[in-house]
């Protein structure tokens, strides 16, 4: 492929773009290259690091899907961003003439941070035109899979991605799983792969909820709500939650906080069960710290997860968690929480582990205690941001970022 890639060169159509000189006053140009800028949890957090980071820092934004940019709500508005309209599609096939326009639009910048397999023709332009452009440095990022990969990696896919990152900075991941995925199936060396666990601001959830906190929703005396937060798609599995929750008695309702393509199956799928009347689908809603502490319980009923954010963040708020033990999930929650845990795909213990809380007053007591002092011990943002910030600025040959 690097033959091919070199005598496409020849045929490539010739673009400029602007080459912008970067001395100690001037700010930082990331760019940011991802597979979907929509709510989800690592849009989320590179939203976070932009807030944390400040205006000195200037960001521009690529989305691999240009209408998926519903993130974008939740960044401060002194913070500079922008959005290359003209910048080569993320997805194509990847000829040598497409790759070499992604590597040239990537010029001007003083660090591209790659995101997901959608963003990964991006990181093979980088390494295949990088040192004849004279590219700024690359960071990739990888928080999970698609449903696609989410039984079996592909081997094309590892394949590509071996290559790909060959003159990567850094490969960050933010659980163990994927790391032992970085090192074995994509064959990084170790001293390439860094692992960042997902933080948040855990304080902005002590408080409590006012019972309408969550738009168009009133959570009402002698309720139980059973809560998730997540992007409505075919890897969340969230008609399993439907399913699972059926059964509960008449007075627990399931509330899914999220939008995505799978808002219509979900529905069906209640409607089919005759549940439709304590199934809720409010939309996405930004702050989850105004909200989270409403669900009586915390579920996450995925396909494929490695370290989710939307949980750490009902941790937080002192929320019992029910789940699939997929990807870090088991040992992300308090060891209290951990027989909570069920087997990937076991709908009917899903359904058991819910309804044990429901009338469990002290257990439910004890998992919002242990959950919400582990959060706040190990799962902070301070310490996520610090990371962040010395591995951007490492890369960019700074002691820190401004």
């Amino acid at each position: 492929m690097q033959a091919a890639c070199e005598q496409g060169l020849h045929d490539a159509d010739q673009r400029d773009f602007a080459i912008v000189s970067v001395t100690s006053d001037a700010p930082v140009r990331l760019l940011h290259l991802h597979s979907t800028f929509a709510p989800g949890g690592k849009e989320r957090r590179a939203v976070r690091l932009m807030n944390a980071f400040g205006p000195k820092v200037h960001h521009a934004i690529v989305s691999a899907i240009p209408e998926e940019t519903g993130a974008a709500a939740e960044i401060d508005r002194s913070i500079p961003v922008t959005w290359p309209r003209k910048f080569p599609a993320l997805k194509g096939s990847p000829t040598p003439g497409r790759l070499k326009l992604i590597a040239e639009a990537m010029r001007g910048y003083d660090l591209v941070l790659s995101y997901n397999w959608g963003a990964m023709d991006a990181v093979m332009a980088h390494t295949l035109f990088g040192q004849m452009l004279d590219l700024p440095p690359l960071i990739h990022h990888e928080d999970g899979f698609s449903d696609d990969e989410r039984v079996r990696l592909s081997r094309r896919r590892n394949w590509y991605r071996r290559i790909g990152l060959g003159r990567a900075r850094a490969l960050v991941v933010p659980s163990e799983t994927l790391e032992e995925i970085a090192l074995t199936a994509w064959a990084q060396p170790i001293g390439r792969v860094r692992r960042i666990p997902n933080g948040i601001d855990t304080a902005a959830f002590a408080g409590e909820p006012r019972p309408d906190a969550l738009p168009g929703l009133v959570k009402r005396p002698g309720e139980f709500w059973i809560g998730t937060m997540a992007g409505l798609r075919s890897v969340k599995n969230l008609t399993a939650l439907v399913r699972a929750s059926a059964p509960l008695p008449e007075f627990c309702h399931l509330v899914i906080v999220g939008e995505g393509p799978d808002r219509d199956a979900i529905r069906a799928e209640a409607e089919r069960l005759g549940v439709e009347h304590r199934i809720h689908l409010p939309g996405f809603a930004a702050q989850p710290e105004r909200y989270v502490g409403l669900f009586d319980v915390f579920s996450l009923s995925s396909h494929s997860e490695q370290f989710p954010i939307s949980l750490v963040e009902a941790m937080a708020a002192g929320r019992p968690v029910v789940a699939y033990g997929v990807g870090d999930v088991a040992d992300i929650v308090s060891p209290e929480n951990r027989e909570l845990i069920v087997p990937p795909g076991d709908e009917a213990a899903l359904s058991a582990a819910i309804g044990s809380l429901v009338y469990d007053l002290d257990r439910r007591a004890l998992l919002r205690k242990a959950n919400r002092a582990k959060a706040r011990a190990q799962f902070d943002e301070a310490a996520m941001i610090a990371a962040y910030r010395r591995l951007y600025a490492s890369a960019l040959g700074r002691a820190t970022l401004p």
